[in-house]
């Protein structure tokens, strides 16, 4: 009998934590946990023992730390990896560091004495963990070194004329990544405001947004309430918050967050974003949907393009997790699918109508 379920290799330098994991990700049927490694060291060799689907990996331990070990399969054997790592500000540091190093996702799991509330994570991990083993794994830079494919003389560009003023993009699993190579490759004078809905818990928007700003051309900020929209500015929705986008009397755009249930199980929403800008934008925007699990933003984009918008979708061929772009595809939300590394240009050419 053929075995289909998914190989966990679980990498933790806790005896507790490694039997925490254990007992939660064998709890689903889909998943088998292959092995349990306390160092990198272990992991490397466990690796190649048991040619795991999955590897859930803790940041510190001895011998070889989270991050070598990481830098390590990337190079030797990319597979899918889930950081598991505390929900506090350094453990967003170390987690955006481990997605800038490729990564799959993480979970952050919960401060407090020897972790004692891990399961409360439990759904998150294994639904992680299924949607990993299907997830494309690049090596990291093997994205950023492409080139756009040219386009052909032929080819049609933008099907929908208008003024733009606004570009909303909707982004979760291996979206840190997507956005960093998205936003490396826009100019300083982006003559419109840029919105940005990542799922991300609360306190790791703020380290993104820095990372983000560092590695732009734009100024690249947390998203607060009452912010102005200016161009060349892009403005990141707070992790437990919802990003709305309304105007002042005199039609300036500014940002306003919400506390109202998640949406989708999310929180922040695209949905909810995409919706604020369909009521004070209407067809004057663009909306781009990059790579991650589930159907955030489908519907709020199907609303955007009945209004005249313009709708990007991230293909297959570079996304993670064909997820979020599958949906909004499937529910006839977008103009143009194309990879990331044409995804530059395209809003460029969009805003210039």
């Amino acid at each position: 009998m053929i075995d289909n379920k998914i190989k966990v290799l679980i990498v933790e330098d806790s005896a507790f934590m490694r039997k925490m994991l254990e007992e939660i990700l064998s709890s689903d049927s889909r998943i088998k946990v292959v092995g349990v490694a306390k160092d990198g060291v272990d992991c490397m060799g466990k690796i190649k023992r048991f040619s795991p689907d999955v590897v859930t990996l803790d940041v510190e331990m001895p011998n070889m730390d989270g991050f070598a070990t990481l830098e390590e399969i990337m190079k030797t054997n990319p597979i899918p990896v889930i950081m598991v790592s505390s929900l506090t500000k350094q453990g967003a540091q170390a987690t955006l560091r481990a997605l800038s190093l490729g990564c799959f996702d993480f979970v952050a799991k919960p401060s407090g004495f020897i972790s004692l509330d891990i399961k409360s994570i439990g759904a998150e991990l294994i639904s992680k963990v299924i949607a990993a083993k299907d997830a494309h794994i690049y090596p990291m830079g093997v994205l950023a070194a492409q080139s756009p494919a040219p386009r052909a003389a032929n080819a049609p560009i933008f099907t929908k004329r208008g003024k733009r003023d606004i570009i909303a993009i909707a982004a979760s699993t291996g979206g840190p990544v997507a956005l960093q190579q998205l936003f490396a490759n826009l100019p300083e004078n982006f003559p419109v405001p840029i919105v940005i809905t990542q799922h991300m818990p609360k306190d790791f928007t703020a380290s993104f947004a820095k990372r983000l700003d560092s590695i732009s051309k734009l100024t690249v900020l947390e998203a607060e309430e009452g912010m102005d929209l200016k161009p060349g500015h892009a403005y990141i929705a707070p992790g437990g918050n919802h990003l709305l986008v309304r105007r002042r009397p005199n039609r300036a755009p500014y940002c306003t967050l919400s506390n109202a249930p998640p949406v989708l199980s999310v929180k922040p929403s695209a949905n909810i974003m995409f919706l604020s800008i369909v009521d004070e934008f209407g067809g004057n925007a663009t909306a781009v949907i990059l790579t991650g699990m589930g159907r955030d933003g489908a519907d709020g984009a199907v609303e955007l393009r009945a209004r005249g918008a313009y709708v990007i979708a991230e293909s297959r061929e570079t996304c993670v997790v064909y997820g979020m772009p599958r949906a909004a595809v499937e529910a006839g939300a977008v103009d143009e699918l194309l990879p990331l590394t044409e995804i530059p240009d395209a809003l460029l050419r969009s805003v210039k109508g």
